[in-house]
C-alpha cells in the first residue's frame, strides 16, 4: 500500500519541521505516490496526481482569485496534498484565500512551522513508495503463482472462490448473469448472513467497468468471462465504505486473477465434450445464426455421416426441466451428459440427425428422414429412447424429471432447416414453462402449447409489452412499492375460474381478506372483475407477463 497523506506527517523527518494541517484534515489518508518539490504558481502542468507538493510559497500569487486558482489546478490534476514552509514567503500564518480554497476544494493543506530540508523529506518518502511497490510486486507474484497452479491443476469453481476468499480475509460469492450464486465461501461468516436475500442485493450493485468497487455496500466487484462471452461475476463482500480519494481497491489484481482462472477453468471444462459433438454443435450454430452457408453446412454434414440434401429435415429441441437437486455448478457437466444421451437416443432408433448443444440449457437435434422414414414414427421413437436413457442414467443417482422434448415443423431442404430449429425452440421454451403437466404425448409441437405459445413466440415484440404494462403497470408498480402480492391475487382468481371462493381457499386466505384484496385489485386497475371482458383481458396479460419476464 502506499503512503498516506497521514503516514508522511508521521515521519520522523517531517516531524522535525512542526507540521500543522489547517485545511482538508479529513482528506488524510490519500495515498502519495510522489512528491515534487516546486515554486512555479502553474506547478500542477507538470504534475499527473498522487504527488505531495512541498514549497515555500515565495512565487505564490499574492492575490484572492490567485489562489484560489492555485489550489483548483492542485486539487483538479488530483495531488495528495500541499505543504507549505514558514520562513521565506510566510512566516506565522497562510493567506485566509489560500486556506479557505484549500478547504472548500478538500485539498489537505499543512504547514511547516520549522524549516526543513527538502531533499531528505523526499528521500524518505520514495523510499516509503519503492518499498510499497517492491511489495506489491511481491504480492502480484505470490498470486500469480497460486492461480496459475489452480489452473494448471483444473482446479474447480468452489476451489478457486475458496483460495480467493483465503487470501482477501473475507466472503467472496460467485454468481451467474441472473445473480443466482454458483458458488461461495462465507470467511468463516456466517452463512445466512452471507446468501440472504442475495438476488435483490446484488442486483442493487452495479459499479462502473468490468472490475469496481460500491462504496455504498462495500462490495468490490469483476466480470468473469471469455472469449467476449461474460457469465458472471465473482464479488469480495466486504463492509461499506469509500476508499481514500484516488485508491484502488487493494484486491483488486486479487479478484481480477481469481476471474480469470475462473473462465479458464470454464473454457477448458467447455472443451472437455467430444469432438464429434463440438463438430455438430458448430453445425447447428451456423444454421441458427447464418455464419455458414447453405453448401458449407450440407458439405460438413455430409462429411460427418449425416447428408442432409435430398432428406425432410426436423429440427428438435431437448430442455431439461428444473430440479432443486443439482448445484448449479454441475450444469455444464449435466448438459453435456445430456448431450451425450441425446446422441444416443439417436444412434438407438438408427437416425441420422445433428445433435449438439444450442445454449448452457438446452440440446438440438436436426433429424434428416429418408423418403420411406414416417416421421411420427421416428419421432415417437426417439422420445421414447429418449426417456428410456434418462431413466436409466438417473437409476443410481436422484430421479431426473423428464426432459421437455419439443418439435418443429419438417423442411425439405438445407435452406430452412433454421426455421425447423427455430420453431422448436420456441415450443421447447413455451412448454418447459407453461405446458400443464400430466400430458401423455411423448413431445410438443406448436399447437400443442396453444396461446401460451403464440404469446412466447411474441414476448419481444415491443407491442405485446406494452399492452402488458397498459394492462397491469399499475398492479406490479403496487406490488413493488409496498411488498405485496396483489398480481398474485389477482392470478390465482382467474385461474380458479373468477370462483372467489375456491380462489379464497387457494390463496390459504379467509374470504373477506381475499375479497378486500379484489377489491384493492380493482381499484388500482379501474377495472369491474365480474364483467368477462375485463378478466379474459388480464388473464390474457398475465399470460403476456410470464412470457415477457422469461
Amino acid at each position: 500500500m502506499l503512503p498516506t497523506v497521514a503516514r508522511v506527517l508521521d515521519l520522523e523527518v517531517m516531524r522535525r519541521g512542526l507540521p500543522q494541517v489547517v485545511a482538508g484534515a479529513d482528506r488524510l489518508e490519500r495515498p502519495v505516490r510522489w512528491v515534487h518539490v516546486s515554486e512555479l504558481p502553474d506547478v500542477a502542468g507538470v504534475l499527473q496526481g498522487g504527488e505531495l507538493v512541498l514549497t515555500t510559497g515565495i512565487a505564490l500569487p499574492g492575490d484572492r482569485e490567485g489562489l484560489a486558482r492555485y489550489v483548483r489546478e492542485l486539487d483538479e490534476v488530483g495531488v495528495a496534498g500541499l505543504v507549505i514552509e514558514f520562513g521565506r514567503r510566510y512566516f506565522d500564518s497562510l493567506p485566509r484565500a489560500l486556506v479557505h480554497a484549500a478547504e472548500q476544494r478538500g485539498l489537505p493543506l499543512i504547514v511547516l512551522r520549522r524549516e526543513l530540508r527538502f531533499v531528505a523529506v523526499t528521500e524518505a518518502v520514495h523510499a516509503l513508495v519503492v518499498n510499497a511497490q517492491l511489495e506489491q510486486l511481491r504480492t502480484s507474484e505470490a498470486v500469480h503463482q497460486v492461480f496459475n497452479e489452480l489452473v494448471v491443476e483444473g482446479a474447480e469453481p468452489a476451489e478457486v472462490v475458496r483460495q480467493v476468499a483465503r487470501m482477501a480475509g473475507a466472503p467472496v460469492v460467485l454468481e451467474n448473469l441472473a445473480h443466482q450464486v454458483l458458488a461461495h465461501d462465507t470467511a468463516g461468516r456466517p452463512e445466512t448472513e452471507l446468501l440472504e436475500d442475495w438476488e435483490r442485493r446484488s442486483r442493487g450493485v452495479r459499479p462502473a467497468g468490468r472490475t469496481g468497487h460500491d462504496p455504498r455496500s462495500g462490495w468490490l466487484v469483476t466480470t468473469v468471462g471469455a472469449r467476449g462471452q461474460d457469465w458472471g461475476r465473482l464479488v469480495l463482500v466486504q463492509d461499506p465504505g469509500a476508499l481514500p480519494d484516488g485508491a484502488p481497491h487493494p484486491h483488486t489484481m486479487l479478484l481480477e486473477r481469481g476471474a480469470s482462472a475462473l473462465a479458464l477453468n470454464r473454457l477448458v471444462v467447455r472443451d472437455r465434450e467430444s469432438l464429434e459433438r463440438q463438430t455438430h454443435r458448430t453445425l447447428l450454430s451456423g444454421i441458427l445464426t447464418h455464419a455458414l452457408t447453405v453448401s458449407e453446412v450440407a458439405l460438413r454434414a455430409q462429411a460427418l455421416g449425416v447428408p442432409l440434401e435430398g432428406r425432410r429435415l426436423v429440427g428438435v429441441v431437448l430442455r431439461q426441466r428444473r430440479s432443486p437437486i443439482p448445484a448449479a455448478l454441475e450444469a455444464q457437466a449435466r448438459l453435456r451428459d445430456f448431450t451425450e444421451l441425446a446422441a444416443g437416443a439417436v444412434r438407438g432408433c438408427r437416425l441420422s440427425a445433428l445433435v449438439g448443444a444450442l445454449d448452457d440449457e438446452g440440446v438440438g437435434v436436426l433429424i434428416a428422414l429418408g423418403a420411406q422414414q414416417d416421421e411420427h414414427a421416428a419421432l415417437d421413437a426417439f422420445a421414447a429412447a429418449l426417456r428410456r436413457l434418462t431413466a436409466e442414467s438417473s437409476r443410481d443417482a436422484a430421479p431426473v424429471p423428464a426432459p421437455v422434448i419439443a418439435v418443429g415443423s419438417s423442411v425439405g431442404s438445407v435452406r430452412d432447416a433454421r426455421r425447423t430449429l427455430l420453431e422448436a425452440t420456441q415450443v421447447a421454451d413455451a412448454a418447459l414453462h407453461d405446458a400443464p403437466g400430466g400430458r401423455a404425448a411423448a413431445y410438443y409441437r406448436l399447437p400443442d402449447v396453444r396461446l401460451r405459445g403464440l404469446l412466447h413466440l411474441l414476448r419481444d415484440d415491443a407491442r405485446l409489452q406494452t399492452y402488458v404494462e397498459r394492462e397491469l403497470g399499475p398492479l406490479l408498480a403496487y406490488d413493488a412499492e409496498h411488498n405485496g402480492q396483489l398480481v398474485q391475487m389477482l392470478r390465482i382468481y382467474l385461474e380458479q375460474g373468477r370462483n372467489k371462493s375456491a380462489a379464497a381457499d387457494a390463496a390459504h386466505l379467509s374470504r373477506p381478506s381475499f375479497y378486500d384484496r379484489l377489491h384493492k385489485v380493482e381499484r388500482i386497475l379501474g377495472v369491474d372483475l365480474d364483467q368477462v371482458e375485463s378478466c379474459l383481458s388480464l388473464h390474457v396479460a398475465l399470460l403476456a407477463l410470464d412470457a415477457v419476464r422469461r
